[in-house]
């Protein structure tokens, strides 16, 4: 009897965790006959951006399945811990869809064996419902290796040697961490080690990971060999670690939005067509990146001394209080110099959301001025686009680190700059910083843009057959499908 395993994912209410998580669930189900996944689905009454990605996946995708959460009698507040309280309130509500699962799969001898949970970095309490299933479960951690073992080491600091992180405020200090080659100053830390509400929730989250079967990581070994390796070096208290990245999501149609304020994709892209090969600086700071007006005017200053041909995505702070998700202008002359539009139409464009795979994979573009999310900087090597990094928020600045200055991968325009979990931010990075940047990443004969084609080369070679991330992931398989032995 060949019956299936089957793996329930739980990813976070957020589109780019989402995205990730199903692109993972598709290449397991496609690798694996015998593997069936359902995935779970929160959604947070103020995002639409689930809905729009799930009613976007075609067809092809339905050996999926998807069971969307209920989310009545929910917390509605957006207050700090909003995110974390939002999440533990669906475990009632996984557990029922865990059981309706179950009691089906109980009516036909060939039904699948409820055989795990995959659950998001972010979802650690439903372990809890994972164990009243008797089911192991597994964490997709959709960050750097790096990362993940900061959290560890920032844990153990707090619990086995009575170390406070947020007693570094203001430190000038360098910190040494096992996933990192170099030390690392205080300065560019995550601001969420340093605030005692966000430092608990990834202490609790680093305990919580810790108790699981293994680590599935969206990183790969040639990306990360050194934060990989101390993660499985045998003298830390770690599950195993499974590093099966670039998991990216490439048909661009999915998740990107139909329209970018006045401009269309296929305008945005159009406009590419007639730039000159890796000309263009391409400005992008995520789903919730966004800065104030004075920022912007300093943006908009070094773009214009430059000189050089941009495509700018610009959004509008949602109004101070609310949860920061940003949105379009209706009206970019209302933030931007006046006569800037006019005086630079003939070599930049301005919009609102932004295409980024399909602006990342145009030969025009020559530059990535980003946040550095994980996802944006794993795409941005698969398409061996170089980046100058300009962190704001969540682990963005110790992506920022690893790139600049472990990977010597990218250049730096400001690694300090950070956002607090309102938003809000107290620095101003001037024109010439950001100027200075990007001439760095366009005109110097550096050895910056070489090494990202290498790695954009190991990137591909890695998910082939044979490849580090395609074995990996072969060793996750395999240590599922054992639960039907």
């Amino acid at each position: 009897m060949n019956r299936k395993a089957e793996l329930v994912f739980i990813p976070s209410p957020v589109v780019g965790h989402l995205v990730s998580t199903v692109e993972l669930a598709k290449i397991l189900v496609h690798r694996h006959h015998r593997l069936s996944i359902t995935v779970l689905v929160m959604k947070l009454p103020f995002d639409s951006d689930i809905n729009g990605y799930l009613d976007s996946l075609s067809e092809s995708h339905h050996i999926i399945k998807f069971v969307h959460l209920p989310n009545d009698d929910l917390p509605q507040s957006k207050t700090r811990n909003f995110f974390t309280s939002f999440i533990e309130s669906h475990k009632p509500h996984v557990k029922e869809a865990v059981s309706r699962l179950v009691q089906s799969e109980s009516t036909s001898d060939d039904s699948p064996i409820l055989s795990g949970f995959v659950l998001d970095m972010f979802c650690t309490c439903m372990i809890d419902v994972a164990n009243e299933f008797g089911v192991p479960s597994y964490i997709f951690f959709t960050s750097s290796a790096a990362f993940l073992g900061l959290m560890f080491h920032m844990q153990f600091l707090y619990d086995d040697e009575n170390k406070d992180p947020t007693d570094l405020n203001d430190s000038d200090t360098d910190l040494e961490v096992m996933s990192l080659v170099n030390r690392i100053p205080v300065r560019v830390l995550p601001y969420v080690f340093l605030g005692k509400e966000g430092s608990s929730i990834l202490f609790e989250a680093a305990r919580r990971i810790r108790s699981v079967k293994g680590i599935i990581v969206n990183t790969f070994m040639e990306l990360e060999s050194f934060a990989i390796k101390s993660l499985s070096n045998g003298e830390t208290n770690i599950p195993p670690v499974y590093p099966v990245g670039p998991i990216l999501n490439l048909d661009g149609n999915s998740i990107d939005k139909g329209s970018s304020g006045s401009q269309t994709k296929a305008e945005i892209i159009e406009w590419l067509d007639d730039q000159p090969p890796s000309s263009v600086v391409f400005l992008c700071f995520g789903s919730m990146g966004s800065f104030n007006e004075d920022q912007v005017k300093e943006i908009a200053c070094a773009l214009e001394q430059s000189g050089h041909r941009f495509l700018w995505s610009l959004r509008q702070p949602s109004p101070k209080g609310q949860f920061p998700v940003p949105i379009d202008y209706t009206n970019l002359t209302d933030v931007l110099p006046e006569g800037f539009l006019d005086r630079t139409a003939a070599v930049g464009k301005v919009i609102g959301w932004a295409p980024q795979v399909s602006v990342l994979a145009h030969k025009a573009v020559g530059g990535f001025v980003s946040h550095c999310g994980w996802n944006s900087t794993l795409e941005s090597i698969w398409f061996a686009v170089p980046i100058a990094a300009w962190p704001m928020y969540a682990e963005q600045q110790l992506n920022a680190f690893q790139m600049v200055v472990e990977l010597e991968s990218a250049v730096d325009i400001n690694m300090e700059y950070r956002k607090d979990f309102s938003g809000e931010n107290k620095m101003l990075v001037s024109a010439g910083e950001i100027e200075k940047g990007i001439r760095k990443l366009l005109e110097d004969d550096n050895k910056i843009r070489e090494r990202v084609k290498e790695m954009s080369e190991k990137s591909r070679k890695v998910m082939m057959e044979g490849g580090s991330s395609f074995t990996s992931l072969g060793c996750f398989i395999d240590d599922v499908m054992s639960h039907l032995s």
